[in-house]
């Protein structure tokens, strides 16, 4: 029984012209080695299973081919490609950075530089993931990698770019591998299912393309999985089943119960999808995605977006013909809310129901939203209801009414309402009597109408307040500061403090007070700590001295005066030196005797 080998390694390319979708660094690679312009040291990196480590063995291959084609490429007949197809050539080491990340790993590949290759020109050195070497076997690789010898050529493959230190991006060519298309992939696997002789069809190739998200080695796994599961037949159904992945079908239904607000419907479906097994954030996202391509399908220029099975294109345009881009933005918000709730949610199925709901009554509330043109539209399914006929009212005049001359100060004014008929009906306006219009000059004359009173908002009130109280403050006396009243005003602030029990009543009674004018003074503390207490009551003590002088003019300064310290040396005991100068001077006889016997004292 012959061995099975996985699409991915059977069909793997072998030289530049079978990569797939790379054609930007093939061409490049297969220029540099036809021009004998080769960098030392390369970095491949890019999305995972695009063909970095691919390109970097086709690489080392070719640079050692002894019998290059016109084109670049290897011949795959000479010595040195025939002992690397087999896996036997010297000339080339792989180095798997994920598991051989140390500093001794690298120092060991770097011994191994040193020797210069015994058959062939280059020796090739690829490093997988080298993203996953550790800082110091980063240092450790930087100098070998900036000068290598003329026979070391360096390749390395990495995922993660970002992870790489800027020292060693310096020091390498980069090239930067893209995602395989769409397109690219589907030609790759239907191209392998002929040599296979595997019947398959087109829209699962496209199924199988798009879940890959342009990796050709999930493709190719993809694939095989899908080709063992159904014995060696490839459509769409089987693999819809196999990937686990809900038809574009229960979504164009949904859209059509939606736009017919027909809810039992949406319900019945969704339960059906429930029972096949599918979860529910897979319902959410799929339609979100669905929602998304329908919103690309309203516009030309961006249709080259849409990523969908072939026979479905034609069936997305009609759809999206039918929605207003209003709806699909909603419902992709709704979407998008309902999916990331959806994990905290307990009662998973009520919340998809809940999200269903929203969606199936959407299109009424965007024409609610939208107003003008949208309700034009909803004024159809009112048609055939009956208006109802008002009777048309004649207009109606006001005139004022007083009461007779000797009580006209204590009535209130009346309204009088004036109907085409004469029929008349008081109102009474409850309006205090310093509220009435003044009377008029001529008896006779008609009085005005007075002008209907509003109330006025909080901020007319506390504007009103403001004006009164300035009002009545510029009537009373400004009063003059003396040292009389300024000594009573700080007393009897002070007492406040002291019934409050604030801890600033002893900075207070502490401080003294300078009079400079009438409208001016200073208090004059001791220490920076009483500043302190009394500069957190300056503005409550304006107030206060605001309150009793009604003067707003008066300025006062905190000042810090501290005490002179005394020159005067304080009590300390004398030394031996002061002592005995100090008997010397009560007993000269004793510095008498210490002349005589020449005596040295130890001060």
């Amino acid at each position: 029984m012959e061995k099975f080998i996985v699409s991915a390694r059977k069909y793997r390319p072998q030289t530049f012209d079978t990569v797939v979708g790379q054609a930007h660094i093939t061409t490049t690679l297969m220029n540099a080695i036809r021009n004998e312009q080769l960098a030392h040291a390369f970095l491949f990196c890019g999305p995972r299973g695009v063909g970095k480590t691919t390109c970097a063995r086709i690489l080392a291959k070719t640079i050692n081919c002894e019998s290059r084609t016109p084109e670049g490429e290897a011949c795959n007949s000479c010595t040195s490609c025939v002992s690397f197809n087999e896996g036997a050539s010297l000339n080339i080491h792989e180095l798997d950075a994920a598991s051989n990340n140390s500093v001794e790993d690298i120092r060991s590949l770097v011994e191994q530089v040193r020797f210069a290759p015994q058959a062939g020109k280059y020796k090739v050195y690829i490093i997988d993931e080298v993203h996953m070497l550790s800082s110091s076997a980063f240092n450790a690789f930087l100098k070998t990698l900036e000068e290598p010898p003329s026979y070391a050529i360096f390749i390395l493959a990495t995922t993660e770019k970002h992870k790489i230190l800027p020292t060693i991006l310096s020091r390498c060519q980069i090239f930067d591998f893209k995602r395989i298309t769409l397109n690219d992939t589907v030609d790759h696997l239907y191209s392998i299912c002929e040599k296979e002789h595997v019947k398959a069809d087109k829209a699962a190739l496209q199924m199988i393309s798009q879940k890959s998200e342009g990796c050709m080695r999930d493709a190719l796994s993809i694939m095989d999985k899908i080709v063992s599961f159904t014995n060696g037949e490839l459509n769409y159904g089987n693999t819809l089943e196999h990937l686990n992945i809900l038809d574009a079908d229960y979504f164009f239904k949904f859209l059509e119960y939606m736009q017919q607000q027909n809810l039992a419907e949406s319900l019945l479906l969704f339960d059906d999808i429930n029972k096949k097994g599918f979860e529910g954030d897979m319902l959410l996202n799929g339609f979100a995605e669905f929602c998304r391509n329908l919103l690309v399908c309203k516009d030309e220029k961006v249709a080259g977006l849409l990523e969908v099975v072939e026979s479905f294109r034609e069936k997305y345009t009609q759809a999206a013909a039918k929605c207003s881009a209003s709806w699909l933005i909603s419902a992709l918000n709704i979407l998008n809310e309902s999916e990331i709730q959806y994990k905290s949610a307990r009662n998973k199925r009520l919340h998809i129901e809940m999200t269903l709901i929203k969606l199936t009554y959407l299109m009424q509330a965007v024409e609610l939203a939208g107003g003008g043109e949208a309700l034009l539209s909803k004024k159809k399914l009112a048609d055939q209801s009956k208006t109802l006929s008002f009777r048309k009212l004649q207009p109606i005049s006001f005139r004022e009414t007083t009461g007779k001359s000797t009580n006209e100060s204590s009535q209130p004014a009346k309204l009088v309402i004036e109907t085409p008929k004469n029929q008349q009906k008081l109102v009474q306006e409850t309006l205090p009597p310093q509220d009435l219009p003044p009377k008029p000059s001529q008896p006779n004359a008609p009085t005005p109408l007075p002008a209907v009173r509003t109330k006025l908002g909080k901020l007319g009130d506390l504007r009103q307040q403001v004006a009164d109280k300035q009002r009545l403050a510029s009537q009373e006396e400004v009063k003059t500061l003396t040292e009389a009243s300024l000594k009573m005003i700080w007393d009897e602030y002070t007492s406040e403090l002291k019934s409050l029990k604030n801890p600033a009543v002893q900075s207070f009674e502490l401080a003294r007070l300078k009079l400079i004018s009438g409208s001016e003074f200073e208090v004059v503390c001791g220490t920076g700590l009483e500043q302190k207490f009394i500069e957190q009551e300056r503005s409550k003590f304006s107030e206060h001295l605001i309150r009793h002088l009604n003067n707003r003019q008066v300025l006062y300064s905190i000042l810090v005066e501290e005490k002179e310290e005394s020159n005067e040396p304080a009590d300390r005991p004398l030394n031996t030196k002061e002592q005995f100068l100090k008997i010397a001077e009560e007993y000269p006889l004793v510095k008498e005797l210490r002349d005589r016997l020449k005596l040295d004292l130890d001060f």
